[in-house]
């Protein structure tokens, strides 16, 4: 152990015992916490068993060892690993935490496709997993019309809990990590300003599962009335809540009626705003929501995408209501990064294809489930820029960058544009990737940013290609993949800080 030199107002050094203090990384807690979580996942298959044991599909048995499988290794990184830990939680753990649960958690959900016999392989298996809890979206199954009706539960469950964040199930049923649980909540919402709910943490959580729970719960409904069936809409509600984007039928939407397509393109335009937005017009605070700059330019940019998508359908010589129904619910899909699609009514423009891939770089809000760079940092971005040239013209004039009357720091900024850096290499070197792997190079940049965008089926791409498809993906292309949606679900500073060789000074 050594010491801390402290240096006296007369700049002599001198060692001084009482500051000495190195603390040792708690793996003991990142290994109970992961705990915690595979057993939650265990439990949450108890659905899947279920629904498997009533529509009689021959997966119970499957689903069930891959729950004791799941349940095992919880219960000893919770019980025996993280034995005796202390909730002592800073910021290394934090990052380490976030980094390990959501490697870990779709690592193990991935047993039941390999059980069941849904795909061949381990990577394939790992790849619809690590789509389904990063809501990507991008699907291996060939056959989705003869999975077993238990699978595609679970598939949809590994979307709707990944949608909100892995890490805030620990937060909302863990009262001992106290502090523990900012820091925890930063690392989950790394690169945004995320407003709580409350000034609890805990209880700014569980509000925001509250709301998650009851939009779902309401377009379930709505797709009910819409004479979907059980299944299908109970997995397209927690597919479009969730920003998902799986589907239940290698069809697609396309036998779907007009009232559930309205429904889900509804929640899915809700599900790419601020969530503390949507607590607000619940709360009757409707004021609040319509103060909010974000918002303004979140509908901004969705109403001139339609505008744009319905002018060039129309110039194709498509009627008004097929242009309409089609780019309302293409572009509510697309900025919300959710990528269900529906069939276009003829080829897609390319004035349409230029908007669609301007909005998978965009993404949604930040606090939302969507992904993307978050239209509040490319918000911040652009009134700095403005300042900027401003400031050129007139180098007098002080200026300060404000979203809704708050002055962002400069060190906030600075970080933004790291990531935004960081954010288009990524797209840069996934997709030279993917061009080794036989993938024309522009499907192969298309492809990366909407895996990091967690917009994994997204209709652009579909054109680009008519023989396209992930399933054909060489192992290295679908790991590469896996790797972009990873970063883009947890917004890169958390992995890139446990890979920092900065991370493990003492």
């Amino acid at each position: 152990m050594g010491v801390v030199e402290k240096i006296t107002s007369y700049g002599i050094r001198i060692f001084d015992p009482k500051m000495v203090h190195i603390r040792r990384f708690n793996f003991k807690l990142v290994a109970r916490l992961a705990g915690m979580m595979l057993t939650i996942l265990a439990c949450a298959m108890v659905l899947p068993i279920i629904v498997s044991l009533v529509y009689r599909d021959g997966a119970q048995f499957d689903l069930f060892f891959s729950a004791i499988a799941i349940l095992v290794l919880g219960l000893v990184l919770r019980n025996i690993v993280g034995k005796d830990t202390d909730y002592e939680l800073h910021e290394k753990e934090s990052f380490w935490i976030t980094s390990v649960i959501w490697i870990l958690v779709p690592l193990a959900g991935s047993l039941p496709y390999l059980f069941t016999g849904a795909v061949s392989n381990f990577t394939d298996a790992a790849f619809e997993s690590f789509s389904g809890f990063t809501t990507t979206g991008a699907s291996v199954i060939a056959d989705l019309d003869h999975t077993p009706v238990g699978l595609l539960i679970w598939r949809s469950l590994t979307q709707w809990i990944g949608g909100l964040g892995l890490i805030l199930f620990i937060i909302a049923m863990l009262k001992k990590l106290n502090v523990g649980s900012v820091q925890l909540y930063d690392a989950e919402f790394s690169g945004t300003i995320q407003r709580k709910l409350h000034p609890r943490i805990a209880s700014s959580v569980k509000l925001m599962w509250s709301i998650y729970l009851g939009l779902t719960a309401i377009l379930f409904v709505l797709l009910l009335l819409g004479k979907n069936g059980l299944v299908d809409s109970f997995c397209l509600a927690t597919s479009a809540v969730s920003t998902g984007g799986f589907m239940v039928h290698g069809t697609g939407l396309a036998e779907m009626n007009l009232w559930s397509r309205a429904s889900l393109t509804f929640f899915m335009f809700l599900s790419g705003v601020n969530i503390a937005l949507v607590y607000h017009l619940l709360s009757r605070k409707g004021k609040d929501v319509w103060k909010d700059q974000e918002f303004h330019v979140y509908l901004g940019i969705f109403l001139v995408a339609v505008a744009v998508s319905v002018s060039a359908f129309l110039a194709k010589g498509c009627s008004l209501g097929d242009a309409l129904g089609f780019s309302l619910f293409h572009v509510a899909s697309t900025v919300s990064t959710c990528g269900l699609s529906v069939d276009c009514p003829t080829q897609l423009p390319m004035s349409v294809a230029g908007v669609t891939f301007f909005l998978i770089i965009i993404g949604a809000s930040a606090g939302s489930t969507g992904g993307g760079l978050k239209i509040k940092r490319l918000m911040i971005l652009w009134r700095y820029v403005r300042n900027y040239f401003t400031r050129m013209m007139h180098p007098n004039v002080v200026f300060s960058v404000k979203v809704n009357d708050m002055t962002i720091s400069d060190e906030y900024i600075n970080k933004i544009f790291g990531f935004v850096f960081m954010y288009i290499m990524f797209i840069v070197c996934g997709a030279f990737v993917l061009t080794l792997c036989d993938v024309n190079i522009p499907t192969a940049v298309c492809v990366a940013a909407a895996n990091i965008g967690n917009l994994g089926p997204s209709p652009l791409i579909n054109t680009l290609g008519p023989t396209f498809d992930y399933v054909s993906l060489q192992p290295v292309a679908k790991w590469t993949l896996m790797s972009l949606m990873l970063v883009g679900r947890i917004e890169i500073f958390a992995i890139l800080a446990v890979f920092s060789p900065v991370y493990w000074k003492r």
